[in-house]
This record gives structure tokens, sequence and C-alpha cells, in this order.
């Protein structure tokens, strides 16, 4: 072999490997259940991607993936009685991301949609439902307070996400001992 043939064999294996680079660097799947945000030099699309395969320019763009399933998290809970007896709950927040919204909260709220939204919303509609009944009224109509509850937590977030149910696990009260 010559120092030519051998130079081009070099030369068409270096483009070979940039051009398979290129090509696995420009292309995307977004997994069944979640929706894509596609990021491209730090500017957001305002369409989010469906599922499925995708094109992209390969380096610059980014595609960031956002899940519409339903999830639950766990969440304790601290408030009062209207007898100012302190009750501790642990509830279980089954929520979802609609469609519509993907792109929104990815903008517009950092991190964990939960923990930045639902979670202060939830809290302080369980705050204000509470307030208004004596402790053994939170106990005794347990599912009265989750229906109220879930209510105005709904209203709080609004139609940005969706809050499915409010699971109340448990229920401590703790008397509150006055300052001589």
């Amino acid at each position: 072999m010559t120092p030519q043939t051998i130079a081009r064999m070099i030369g068409v294996a270096v483009l070979l490997f940039v051009a398979i680079i290129v090509m696995s660097t420009s292309t995307f799947t977004v997994q069944p259940g979640f929706r894509g945000v596609q990021v491209t030099l730090g500017k957001v699309s305002p369409v989010f991607k469906p599922e499925g395969f995708g094109l992209k320019t390969p380096f610059i763009t980014t595609i960031v993936p956002i899940s519409v399933r339903q999830q639950t998290k766990p969440m304790p809970a601290e408030c009062y009685s209207s007898d100012l007896q302190q009750v501790k709950m642990e509830l279980r927040v089954l929520y979802r991301i609609p469609e519509g919204s993907v792109v929104r909260i990815f903008q517009d709220f950092a991190g964990d949609p939960f923990d930045s939204l639902i979670a202060p919303r939830v809290n302080e509609a369980l705050k204000e439902v509470t307030a208004l009944h004596s402790a053994e009224m939170i106990v005794k109509k347990r599912e009265d307070i989750k229906t109220k509850a879930l209510e105005s937590a709904r209203q709080k977030v609004g139609a940005i996400l969706i809050v499915e149910d409010i699971v109340v696990q448990d229920i401590t009260l703790t008397h509150e001992r006055e300052a001589a």
C-alpha cells in the first residue's frame, strides 16, 4: 500500500466516524407516557414533542422528557384544629401534568412541579379546612375533610396541573400546652 492509499483510508474512516456521531446526535426518542420539551441554545420551543422517534439539530438541541402519567407522592402536613390541637397528617397526593401544560411548567417552574406547585397549595388548603373543625371532628369526618381540602387545592392549583386525589394515611393529634 502506498502512503496516499493509507491516508485516504484514514480520511474515510475519520469521515465515517464523524458522520456516525452527527447522525446519532440528530435523533431522539420520547418514551410512552412522556412528552419532550425542545430546548435549542436556551430557547424553549412552544410546542411539545409527542412520544416516539424524531429528528433534532445535533449538538445544539436537547429534548427534555416530562412525564404526563399519573404520579403519587407522599407528603407530611402539619396544621391546627379550631380547638388549637396540632394535627399531623401523612398524605399521598395523586396528580398528573396535562399535555397542554408541559412546556409552561418546564419554563415557569423550577424542579419538580409537585414540590414547587402542588405541595404548598395542598398544605395551605388543608390548613384552611382543618382550622374550621375541632380535632375530634377531623378524626371522625376524615373523608369530609379530605374532600373539602381536595376541592380547595384544585382551585388553588388551577388547570396547569390536575390533582386527582388526596389520600389521608395517618392522623396524629398533639395537645398544645399553655405557657405559664
